[in-house]
């Protein structure tokens, strides 16, 4: 990929938040394409996954919190749908 392209991606979340990773990696993929901002990133939450999206979600210290994930996205210039 050259510097000056630019490419769209969507990544579907179908998982819930906890209790596995998946939604959690898949924050982190979302997060590391956009993080140069080359990349235009859009986040769709599927069935479980709109659960990532609840505002205050408590988080034992030292663990992943997705909101957080989602909000970052969002700083980057990435959309999230449900």
């Amino acid at each position: 990929m050259t510097q000056d392209s630019h490419q769209k991606m969507l990544i579907v979340l179908n998982d819930p938040p906890y209790g596995t990773e998946r939604s959690y990696n898949g924050m982190r993929l979302a997060n590391a394409l956009s993080k140069d901002g080359s990349a235009e990133v859009r986040v769709f939450l599927l069935a479980d996954a709109v659960v990532c999206g609840k505002a205050g979600q408590q988080t034992s210290n030292g663990y992943y919190n997705l909101e957080r994930m989602l909000k970052v996205a969002v700083t980057k210039g990435g959309a999230i749908g449900a």
